[in-house]
């Protein structure tokens, strides 16, 4: 593994109210974790994953799998409306896009069961079956002078899958803790004039680790739209990773880059530890947050005998990051204390 740093139209209306299962705009409070009509269960969604049901028979044909349909709003309010067929977060937001008639770009990012801003809910690669989805979409621009004091800036970037990179923590008393028009969820749109979007998050992170000490820079920024009462003072962002669930429902969708989703059952207790643990080290070493890197790292570690051939395996799976020998260690050493259930 190398040393040094990691590198590396809107539809008509008429066509989207087949999405649209209630017709009261919401002005208040938001259902939040409303249950899906699809089922709860991962038996009843086996289909999709291609496993046998009975006598080793092979799964059914796709068009007879049963489908899994998702309830969502928009996160400041609107009727709620059906998804369904989507296999990755970029078909996530065009299936939303479609059903409120907006465009999929407006759409900056998706929580779990609350209409909030709240990063420890946020949409990963993984839904639990009974999950209500919230989307957050583009609102107020706004371009902020920095001036980096220090050489770390506070901020720990994540991404939504579909290339924009926002703001999922604010360390307390940093840098950018000082900038009070900076806040968490602001999709990060340019750094000094130079346009961001579609670059991920590691990258961007970099990008800002690597401006000048002592120097000030430019943000555009964008935050996402609120309602009238989710107005409140600014959350330093994510509870401690210890705290963080991956789904709620029994079953999970898991969504893919590249692949089709595949229904899953929920996490296992190490490697539910695991990924949180190897999620702090992405923070600590990169100044990122990413479960699902996490859990492929996870995923990839689980079963090798030694950290030279984990090493060798995660630069097959992941090389483009170009991970520090260090942290490939941690990570090692991360998994194995799971499996031993020494935290």
């Amino acid at each position: 593994m190398p040393l040094g740093p990691w590198k590396k139209k809107n539809k008509a209306s008429k066509e989207s109210s087949s999405h649209l299962v209630e017709n009261d705009v919401l002005s208040g409070g938001h259902p939040g974790g409303g249950a899906s009509s699809s089922g709860s269960s991962v038996k009843s969604a086996l289909g999709m994953n291609g496993a046998a049901s009975a006598g080793g028979l092979p799964p059914p044909p796709a068009n007879l799998r049963p489908k899994l349909v998702f309830h969502t709003q928009l996160a400041h309010g609107s009727p709620t409306g059906r998804i369904e067929g989507f296999t990755n977060v970029k078909e996530l937001y065009s299936k939303i896009a479609d059903a409120f008639s907006i465009s999929p770009p407006e759409i900056l990012f998706c929580t779990l069961n609350t209409h909030k801003i709240d990063m420890e809910k946020l949409l990963g690669g993984q839904i639990g079956l009974e999950d209500f989805i919230f989307a957050h979409v583009k609102g107020i621009r706004k371009e902020v002078e920095v001036f980096k004091s220090e050489d770390a800036l506070g901020l720990t970037i994540t991404d939504n899958g579909a290339g924009y990179a926002f703001i999922k923590r604010i360390k307390e008393g940093s840098v950018v803790h000082g900038v009070k028009v900076i806040c968490v969820g602001d999709h990060i749109e340019s750094i000094n004039g130079k346009n961001i979007v579609g670059t991920r998050h590691y990258e961007v992170a970099r990008m800002l680790k690597e401006l000048t000490k002592d120097k000030s820079f430019t943000l555009k920024l964008v935050e996402p739209m609120k309602a009238f009462e989710m107005l409140e003072p600014r959350s330093k962002g994510s509870k401690p990773a210890s705290e963080n669930k991956i789904g709620t429902g029994r079953g999970t969708l898991r969504l893919r880059s590249k692949g089709p989703a595949t229904v899953e059952d929920v996490p296992t207790e190490f490697e539910e530890k695991a990924v949180r643990k190897v999620d702090d080290l992405l923070e600590s070493y990169m100044g990122i947050r990413d479960t699902e890197l996490a859990a492929t790292m996870v995923e990839v570690g689980k079963d090798k005998n030694n950290p030279d051939e984990f090493a060798m395996a995660l630069d097959e799976a992941l090389g483009d990051f170009a991970f520090p020998d260090e942290f490939v260690f941690d990570v090692w050493g991360a998994i194995g204390d799971a499996k031993q259930g020494r935290f």
